[in-house]
């Protein structure tokens, strides 16, 4: 039928209708490819050993759809995905867990641990103003001397894999029921970040530099240091020359209210 018709279709008519299929086909592949392309979008995070420190590199991520991205150097992913695909991660052939994407609440950190142990290019502390040497080796050696403490962290679910078999880190699991273990561990961290905090101020409020600054000498000195002692997170923030000014502006406080000092003293 479609023979007979086309012969009472003249040369140019049947050209004409050539090009408008064409440009239906044409049409109907970019309403296709733009519905596709509207579905998915850039999944990225970043991928760390069970430490939860060390990056990994060379961790092969694969969507079910197919596509697939390795990790770079620093532990980073990207992939293109949609709402119904699920990533597995493969190092050394060992995959973990299918994880749906429908389930990811931030596409930009999709963040993994996985249960291995790999040797860390970096080692990271709290963010610490280091000023001379010795108080950075000080500091360093308090922090590998309590690793662990410094180190801890809330127990929680982590996915890990083990001989291939991919399930929950059983390690976490168990710690999340030590409470007491765990409120002990808690306190002793915060004691030791608390000292650090007392030595960090030592380091910067020392008697020495007040004296030069002030001229203050002996008793004046002493009390000057325990009133007008900055707290922590003042001088972590401050440069030299606005704790300068903080000294100085401590000092015209002190000795206006030296009079009232001296005279409750010699009441007492």
């Amino acid at each position: 039928m479609l023979l007979i018709c086309c012969r009472n279709i003249t040369p140019s008519n049947f050209l004409l209708l050539r090009v408008a299929f064409k440009i239906t086909l044409l049409l109907l592949g970019g309403v296709c490819s733009s519905t596709l392309l509207k579905a998915q979008f850039q999944l990225s995070g970043t991928i760390y050993d069970s430490s939860k420190v060390n990056l990994v590199e060379g961790v092969r991520v694969v969507s079910s759809s197919g596509l697939y991205t390795v990790t770079d150097s620093l532990g980073r992913y990207k992939i293109m995905v949609n709402d119904n695909d699920s990533l597995t991660f493969y190092f050394h052939d060992k995959p973990t867990l299918k994880f749906s994407i429908s389930s990811v609440t931030d596409p930009n950190h999709f963040d993994i641990a996985l249960r291995i142990t790999v040797k860390g290019k970096y080692s990271t502390l709290k963010e610490v103003i280091v000023r001379t040497r010795s108080y950075r080796l000080d500091s360093m050696e308090n922090r590998l001397a309590y690793k662990d403490v410094f180190d801890y962290h809330r127990p929680g679910l982590a996915s890990a894999v083990v001989d291939g078999v991919a399930g929950g880190d059983l390690d976490e699991i168990i710690n999340m029921f030590r409470f007491k273990r765990n409120k002990r561990l808690r306190k002793f961290q915060e004691r030791l970040e608390g000292q650090e905090k007392e030595k960090y101020i030592d380091y910067r409020f020392n008697k020495n530099l007040i004296r030069r600054i002030t001229q203050l000498q002996g008793a004046l000195l002493d009390t000057f240091m325990v009133r007008y002692r900055p707290p922590y997170e003042f001088l972590l923030m401050a440069g030299e020359l606005q704790f300068n000014q903080y000294v100085l502006e401590s000092l015209y406080e002190y000795k206006a209210n030296l009079p009232k000092l001296e005279a409750k003293k010699e009441s007492q």
